[in-house]
């Protein structure tokens, strides 16, 4: 959750209180709202210097219940919301703080305008799966490692690094096989970039999971991992934010596919036809090549052996730990095929036109 535990208990206020308990603790706190819950932590309510004003204007005096001033029925939100949808429902109704309930509407957070607007700085690390050859892609590949091929002047790799420091991380992993050293020699330790930037060097080429058995030392919460042909714009951090709320072992961020039948379709049963469907569209979710782990999973893999991540996913589910999907709706394209690359062009340059005439 992104909402800061500290600060809401702080201001958080029994429905006995009084009027100068809830003034001192306006003051103290400062985040000009107080939160009202009844015994079982349940929210009544919320005040804020306007509803204080009108109840001393009323009459009311220092020592009296807050009860009968409190703002009840507030605009609250579910901890599974996501931030960009508190931040919208922040904009349209004009105000800066919204209390988080759960199911039995016990308070569990509270979201401020200052914090939902500031990135987060997350400690987690990011690992980008960079070793692959990129044979799909020739001819673009043949003097270059696949995630330093160029969008919008670009290699890939550093568009990730971009969007995963837009998203608070600053620890970034390379796994490095195929022209490593091209990669190694671009991007450094990372300072140029304003990151931290370590290296997974794979004698062979391991797999899309296979790679994760070298990180020394073994990290000590949730980390992304995602491969390094695939351009979106996913959100790392509540992605991380899904995985830790799910108490998942592994968590697969996963994309709908949608096929269309290019010919009608005949329904059958034996050899009595029973219905036509005209060129029906199967859909599907896809693997997306981004994925959060938790430290534990890495004891499914064996050093220096390669495995992918499907594999991966398979032996936690062997061993009855939790894997959950990830659904993403967000722009998504696997750079595989350079008509892939084309099309990654033709989108970057689309969105800076769009972006000029804002």
């Amino acid at each position: 959750m992104i909402f800061s535990e500290e600060i809401w208990r702080q201001a958080t206020l029994l429905e006995s209180s009084t009027i100068g308990q809830a003034i001192s603790n306006l003051d103290q706190v400062a985040i000009k709202i107080v939160l009202v819950v009844d015994k079982s932590n349940k929210l009544i309510g919320t005040l804020s210097d306007g509803d204080i004003r009108r109840g001393l204007l009323k009459g009311l005096d220092l020592d009296s219940d807050i009860v009968s001033i409190v703002h009840r029925n507030p605009l609250v939100v579910p901890p599974e919301m996501t931030r960009d949808n508190v931040k919208q429902l922040m904009v349209a109704n004009k105000i800066q703080q919204i209390p988080v309930v759960d199911e039995q509407e016990q308070l569990v957070g509270l979201y401020l305008w200052e914090e939902i607007t500031t990135p987060l700085s997350r400690t987690n690390l990011m690992v980008i799966m960079a070793g692959g050859k990129g044979t799909r892609l020739l001819p673009h590949t043949e003097n270059t490692p696949k995630p330093m091929v160029l969008v919008a002047g670009k290699p890939m790799l550093e568009h990730i690094i971009e969007r995963g420091k837009l998203e608070g991380f600053n620890h970034f992993v390379l796994a490095i096989h195929h022209m490593g050293n091209i990669i190694e020699d671009y991007f450094g330790n990372g300072e140029r970039l304003g990151v931290k930037i370590d290296y997974l060097r794979e004698q062979s080429p391991l797999g899309t999971a296979g790679a994760l058995g070298l990180l020394n030392p073994r990290p000590d919460e949730p980390f992304v991992v995602t491969n390094g042909d695939v351009i979106t714009d996913v959100r790392y951090g509540e992605l991380l934010d899904f995985h830790n709320r799910y108490k998942a072992s592994a968590t697969m961020a996963v994309r709908t596919h949608e096929w269309q039948h290019p010919f009608g379709v005949v329904q059958m049963q034996g050899v009595e036809i029973v219905g036509f469907e005209e060129k029906p569209v199967a859909r599907s979710h896809i693997n997306a090549g981004v994925y959060v782990l938790s430290p534990h999973a890495l004891n499914e893999l064996i050093a220096e052996t390669p495995c992918n991540m499907p594999m991966l996913f398979e032996r936690l589910q062997a061993n009855s730990k939790r894997t959950v999907a990830y659904p993403m709706h967000e722009p998504w394209l696997d750079v595989g095929r350079p008509i892939d690359l084309q099309t990654a062009n033709i989108d970057f340059e689309t969105d800076n036109k769009e972006g000029e005439g804002k």
